[in-house]
């Protein structure tokens, strides 16, 4: 008798599940890189099944060199899409397309320059006087407001290969990388802590790591949206103040290059520096974004003659799925502040 109700308690839990499971929603989320801490929010919200909890069924498909899931999204082949900086979303305004960004769960982008230590250059305005190594993507987009905003020279800038042995061997150099990155790498390599000048500090306002959809989402499936942008912010606070063994995981069987300690040193980071949890987000919860914030980037960029004067940038995104406040309960409760 007892060995029947376990039976039939175990066909009862196993129907359940299967049940919950066929009621998900299936959707893509596609990342713009490799799996790492930077996405380690989202990873959370897979872990701990907190997406399934508001009705998605979420794979999460890491970018990579040879992977551009953002023209997936365009094809209408995946849902969501990690933006970098709104420098993509204004050139989707340019060219017409109906993308909206639906959230902004980094509200600093983590662009740096580093500078050798114990050469004088300990300010902002010492890079003016030394040569920095700045990739092509860069010199295009925030170094052209550089030049704009603090007077930096297009001949000051040298090509950035992703290789720091020039940055190594020339302590009078600087060079670009991201704060939960690049620095780690010096440290390990040259043995030194460089110093950091967060571009997003000195007036480089953009939102990025975003969260990009098309229109016909948001019009066929609002719910999911919300869900997803709802469940993302709750994963970044579990996975920055809580435990994030079960994102780590996941970001290490899929990113075998990814190490611990380098997972360790970017969680670290991006909470030093208000990565992901810092102004609009501090009252409005994780994925905050406000018209001031688009319309002072924009404006730079235009002044900066990066982008185009005169775009609709309303058109590529709307406020109507955050600034709700998810999350600010779990915060404190998982710091106790």
């Amino acid at each position: 008798m007892h060995r029947t109700i376990l039976t039939a308690l175990a066909v009862a839990v196993a129907t359940a599940g299967t049940a919950q499971a066929q009621s998900l929603t299936p959707v893509t989320f596609g990342t713009n890189w490799l799996p790492q801490a930077e996405h380690g929010g989202y990873y959370q919200a897979v872990a701990d099944g907190t997406y399934a909890d508001c009705g998605l069924d979420v794979t999460i498909q890491s970018g990579g060199p040879q992977v551009n899931n953002r023209a997936l999204l365009l094809a209408g082949r995946i849902q969501f899409h990690m933006g970098g900086n709104l420098l993509q979303a204004f050139s989707a305004a340019e060219q017409g397309i109906p993308l909206v960004v639906v959230a902004a769960h980094f509200q600093k982008e983590p662009q740096v320059i580093m500078t050798h230590p114990g050469q004088g250059l300990d300010k902002f305005e010492d890079l003016k006087t030394i040569k920095l190594l700045i990739g092509d993507n860069g010199f295009q987009s925030y170094y052209q407001w550089m030049m704009d905003a603090y007077g930096f020279t297009a001949e000051q800038r040298e090509p950035y290969t992703f290789n720091p042995a020039p940055f190594l061997a020339d302590p009078r150099k600087g060079q670009q990388g991201y704060v939960t990155s690049e620095p780690f790498a010096i440290e390990q390599q040259g043995g030194f802590t460089p110093n950091i000048f967060l571009l997003a500090d000195y007036g480089f306002s953009t939102y990025a790591t975003t969260v990009e959809v098309m229109q016909e989402t948001i019009d066929e499936m609002p719910d999911a949206v919300q869900c997803f942008v709802d469940a993302s912010a709750i994963g970044w606070y579990n996975y920055l103040y809580g435990d994030p063994s079960g994102a780590n995981a996941l970001i290490l069987d899929a990113n075998p290059e990814m190490t611990p300690e380098q997972l360790a040193y970017s969680i670290d980071k991006m909470k030093e520096y208000g990565i992901v949890d810092s102004d609009e987000a501090l009252d409005l919860g994780i994925g905050a974004m406000t018209d001031a914030r688009f319309k002072d980037f924009y404006d730079k960029m235009v002044a900066a003659n990066v982008t185009p004067a005169n775009l609709d940038i309303g058109a590529i995104y709307t406020l109507d799925f955050v600034n709700k406040g998810v999350g600010l309960d779990l915060k404190k409760e998982l710091t106790g502040q």
